[in-house]
């Protein structure tokens, strides 16, 4: 009898590959890391919703985050936004929001260059409990450098480096993604993020993972995606699940069109 692993695996493969049973419209994906930013804004007129979910296997904390990608206008301008729900740790493992973002992206080099660019300033706003560990409790700022290369017709690779600020802690980021498009609708990726702070505390992890595309002939796309963090260097021996999915849709028609 299969184990659940192969079972799930098999699952996997048939929604990656397997007929959706309705007629589709042809859309690659673009967007296509997990923990890395990409450098492309949402298209005119096209909004994205996107759910996160972080585990770790070791032991309880667990975080899901939500975020919906705004046009401003043109794809020059990007307004987002992002909602963590999460369990802390601890004895009493804690379960409730954490610090919400406003985020504000603006598209420097063009998204269909071979080298895209799109920094992004957020403000962090404090509506997680400090008390129950699972917020600052201080307003902060994060400013964040995604650049998005075209290294080939099937490879793609996103890099970021940012830096978090709230009061006595600053955060720096690095990280990088290289993924390989094995079809337009189907993609294996693999990440490597570092976190440091003034505090000393280090992290770093390498995510492998898989996402594909489901279109529908209404314009409506749903990426999902599952990866497996593994802790190296510093956060050696730390092991987690990442489960994503995404819906992108257009909220008003093209130009020209009804």
């Amino acid at each position: 009898m299969l184990n659940f692993t192969t079972r799930l695996f098999a699952a996997l493969l048939f929604l990656a590959v397997g007929p959706s049973g309705r007629p589709a419209v042809s859309q690659a994906i673009a967007d296509n890391s997990f923990l890395i930013e990409e450098a492309y804004n949402q298209e005119q007129g096209v909004v994205q919703h996107i759910g996160t979910w972080l585990r770790t296997l070791r032991t309880a904390p667990w975080i899901f985050t939500f975020t919906q990608e705004w046009p401003l206008g043109s794809q020059a301008h990007q307004l987002s936004y992002s909602i963590p729900f999460q369990r802390g740790e601890g004895p009493e493992r804690h379960s409730g929001f954490g610090d919400a973002a406003i985020n504000y992206r603006y598209q420097l080099l063009a998204a269909d260059a071979n080298v895209a660019f799109s920094p992004r300033a957020s403000l962090l706003i404090p509506t997680g409990s400090e008390a129950r560990g699972l917020g600052s409790g201080n307003l902060g700022a994060q400013l964040n450098l995604p650049v998005s290369a075209k290294l080939g017709s099937s490879v793609v690779s996103h890099w970021n480096a940012g830096v978090t600020a709230i009061p006595d802690v600053t955060t720096y980021n690095l990280g990088g993604s290289v993924i390989w498009l094995a079809s337009p609708v189907f993609n294996i990726l693999c990440e490597v993020v570092w976190l440091g702070q003034t505090t000393g505390a280090r992290s770093m992890i390498v995510n492998p993972g898989v996402r594909w595309a489901h279109n529908f002939a209404s314009g409506l796309q749903i990426v999902p995606g599952v990866a497996y963090a593994i802790g190296v260097g510093p956060s050696r021996g730390e092991q987690s699940a990442f489960i994503y999915l995404s819906f992108e849709h257009r909220f008003k028609a093209e130009s020209g069109r009804d």
